[in-house]
């Protein structure tokens, strides 16, 4: 009997111990709790202390529950799916309505999926009214799938309207009045079909009316949902030139649009995934960018609105083949003139392409350009797609976010070995998916995280995101900046391919003042496009653009920001119209939005 009792006695010991481990998670989970908030606290606390802001995911209390899914398309195309249908996430900023408040709108890329613009409620809400105002239904098997959107009063009747680019056709429609959108397309003289991933508006001729420049990226003779054979993808990884061609249309100002390319000297054919227009020597007439994937990119001299002379090689912007991504405008060094962010692949080990920032030197009364990525501690991204400066805590100097990541599948696998074997082929090899080995649910270059690179004074960047952001892995492509609050503080908007959109609401220290600006062309553009505003304080100064589309597949907001740091004065500012006029206000109050109306 003692020894039945001893072993009963051993029995429920297992059992009771059993429990206990089964129960330690729970327990523990409770236990640190509160010491795990207090951490978070502190980790903001760090935040704010070490680089002046952090920023707070909050579109789940927002409400927004906008997905992107990304194309399904010809059965032959299967193998390698996810790497062709890698885009067409995208977020543009818009004040569509004309109350003051920044609103937003994001696509999707599935037949039968919608498109969401979100309405800015004034108090933290946002409302999806795409479908109201006639924007929501755009991806169809016979109109094709979304893959961005840009915006510009092309009327100039006071009203932002939207021009949405697809993998398929083309699309422009005019906002009436703030309350809903048109669709004029058939009127506009656009071609049936491209497969664009790319499109901004600049005013090129600077007459006053915006046009709009659209890169292709697969050529406009390929359906990707019906295709003749395989033999569809780039013939090299260096200097490929069978993409889709890119399009210039120059606005008539009667609705109609007239095709330029050809005559202002745009018929590049290489693959286009991103374009920027700047005024580089500020004579009145923006130069543009262009970021080609497979090959070099490309920077177009504009000759006084007449042609574009490109002036890659002579500049160096050209020099070395790349996969360009991306293009943003940054005045990073205060001195009133604009770098060049373009970016690339980066996987340790594997390919080190590096992103650049082309910046601008002057010699023998030439322009040329210098990389100083790798200077500044900006040049190894991950696979990097969309970047947008910004001056994230006030402090005076542009900041650099950047979205990061290619395909993010099963765990613990990657592509990258079966990726290379092909690209090192030749033409035939290369441009054939029977060639390629299936992906078969494999990672390249996935879950990454994105960065923040916080400005150190002009001198080099540091990355912020471990501390002054919460760590998500995403798929990003996309990214905007927009003071969503009407606080004085920009705040950051990513889409993700086949994930979220999130919302980063910026929580900028006190002390930091700021300033901005929103134009209004009346001899120039009503959008004040391709103007650019130039800020003094102090010993500082600080040029920004007001662009037509700016990024990988996105459009920031249309007023200008400027960080002042502890400055309780500002000078002056300068505003180059389109066409070269200027115009100077001097002492304008800081930590105010001022409106500006062209004289």
């Amino acid at each position: 009997m003692a020894e039945e009792n001893k072993g009963r006695f051993f029995r429920i010991l297992i059992a009771v111990a059993f429990l206990a481990l089964l129960a330690l998670p729970i327990i523990m989970r409770h236990v640190h709790s509160a010491p795990e908030r207090n951490y978070r606290n502190r980790d903001t606390a760090t935040a704010l202390a070490r680089y002046g802001f952090y920023l707070e995911e909050v579109s789940g209390t927002l409400g927004i529950q906008f997905t992107h899914q990304s194309p399904e398309l010809d059965p032959l195309i299967n193998p390698i799916l996810p790497q062709i249908a890698s885009m067409g996430a995208s977020v543009s900023v818009c004040d569509f309505d004309n109350d003051g408040w920044n609103d937003f709108y994001t696509t999707t890329s599935r037949f039968g999926q919608k498109n969401a613009l979100y309405l800015n409620g004034h108090n933290g809400s946002f409302t999806d009214v795409a479908e109201q105002a006639g924007l929501a239904d755009l991806n169809t098997k016979e109109s094709g799938v979304s893959m961005g959107s840009v915006w510009a009063d092309f009327d100039n009747d006071g009203f932002e309207d939207v021009f949405i680019y697809r993998w398929g056709k083309p699309a422009l429609f005019k906002n009436e009045n703030g309350e809903r959108f048109r669709e004029i397309t058939a009127q506009c003289g656009f071609p049936g079909w491209i497969n664009a991933n790319t499109a901004i508006w600049t005013d090129y001729d600077a007459d006053g009316w915006v046009d709009l420049f659209i890169g292709g990226y697969f050529p406009e003779s390929i359906d990707l949902w019906h295709l003749k054979d395989t033999r569809v993808l780039t013939e090299s990884f260096e200097y490929s030139q069978n993409g889709g061609r890119n399009y210039l249309f120059r606005n008539k100002g009667d609705g109609t649009f007239e095709d330029v390319t050809e005559k202002t000297g745009l018929t590049s054919t290489r693959w286009t995934l991103a374009a920027g227009s700047v005024d580089i020597n500020r004579d009145g007439y923006p130069e543009l960018f262009i970021a080609n994937d497979y090959g070099i990119d490309e920077f177009y001299f504009n000759e006084k609105g007449k042609r574009y002379v490109e002036k890659s090689s002579s500049t160096m912007i050209g020099f070395s083949p790349k996969s360009g991504m991306n293009v943003s405008f940054g005045d990073v060094f205060n001195k009133g003139a604009f770098g060049v962010y373009i970016s690339n692949i980066t996987e340790e080990g594997i390919l080190m392409q590096g992103n650049n920032f082309w910046t601008p030197v002057i010699q023998q009364d030439k322009i040329v350009y210098e990389n100083e990525a790798t200077k500044l501690g900006i040049a190894s991204g991950g696979w990097s797609y969309c970047s947008q400066f910004g001056d994230l805590n006030n402090d005076g100097y542009l900041d650099l976010y950047l979205a990061n990541g290619y395909i993010s599948g099963k765990q613990g696998t990657d592509y990258w070995y079966d990726y290379a074997k092909v690209t090192g082929g030749n033409k035939a090899i290369i441009s054939d998916i029977k060639n390629w080995p299936p992906m078969e649910g494999r990672s390249q270059s996935g879950y990454q995280q994105n960065k923040i690179w916080i400005s150190a004074g002009s001198e080099f960047f540091i990355d912020a995101a471990d501390v002054a952001a919460e760590k998500e892995a995403y798929d990003s492509r996309a990214v905007a900046m927009a003071d969503l609050w009407n606080r004085g503080k920009l705040d950051v908007i990513v889409a993700n391919q086949n994930g979220p959109v999130r919302i980063l609401k910026n929580h900028v220290v006190a002390q930091n003042h700021w300033i901005a600006f929103e134009l209004a062309g009346r001899k120039s553009n009503r959008s004040g496009i391709d103007a650019i505003v130039e800020v003094q304080w102090g010993n500082q100064r600080q040029a920004q653009v007001i662009a037509g589309g700016i990024g990988f597949c996105s459009q920031n907001q249309r007023r200008v920001q400027f960080g002042l740091g502890n400055a309780a004065h500002v000078d002056k500012v300068t505003v180059i119209w389109p066409g070269g006029k200027t115009q100077v206000i001097e002492s304008p109050v800081i930590n105010s939005l001022h409106k500006i109306m062209e004289p």
